[in-house]
């Protein structure tokens, strides 16, 4: 039995969550996410209805994997209507800088260009100040993967430490060329 997915998911007092026809609705004060899950995957509130419970019939390698995955995203999805998820990005660099423009990210991190960036629909960006921005959502998935588009768009680069990096990251340097 997979030791994740056989875990109950406690509903905390604001949510609610609708189970029907192989979907997850929840709802909560940030706002609502539905998931499809998998067929092979059974679903269904706790007699209390107070925590979600993932079951499965068959012990194949894949539907162990999708069952331990359907309980992660649940649980994902609870925390992220009840208290949602945060990535902070820093810019290091001389002139780098960041801006928010109508629904787009504008970053000068050292291109000839000004490169623009789409905010996503149900995302929050805030630049409290030029070198830092900070991304907010109930998806933790979108939150994630903005951020990580945002951060290849100039990765710190290993000999002066310049470019989009998350906050509090260590950036291995690299000596450089020394005088002979």
């Amino acid at each position: 039995m997979s030791r994740i997915g056989k875990k109950p998911v406690a509903i905390p007092d604001g949510v609610q969550v609708n189970v029907a026809a192989g979907a997850i609705n929840v709802e909560g004060k940030l706002g609502k996410l539905s998931y499809q899950f998998r067929p092979e995957i059974k679903v269904g509130l706790s007699d209390d209805g107070k925590s979600v419970v993932c079951t499965r019939d068959t012990d194949d390698r894949a539907i162990r994997a999708y069952h331990g995955l359907t309980r992660a995203l649940i649980n994902n999805m609870i925390a992220g209507v009840s208290q949602g998820y945060e990535k902070r990005l820093e810019i290091q660099g001389v002139g780098y800088l960041a801006a928010i423009q109508d629904n787009t990210l504008q970053l000068r991190v050292g291109f000839a260009n000004e490169v623009q960036k789409t905010i996503p629909q149900g995302l929050d960006v805030k630049c409290p100040d030029q070198t830092h921005v900070v991304i907010r959502g109930t998806n933790k998935q979108q939150v994630g993967q903005f951020a990580a588009e945002v951060r290849a768009v100039r990765k710190p680069e290993p000999y002066k430490g310049k470019g989009i990096r998350y906050e509090g990251e260590q950036v291995r340097r690299k000596a450089g060329k020394t005088a002979t």
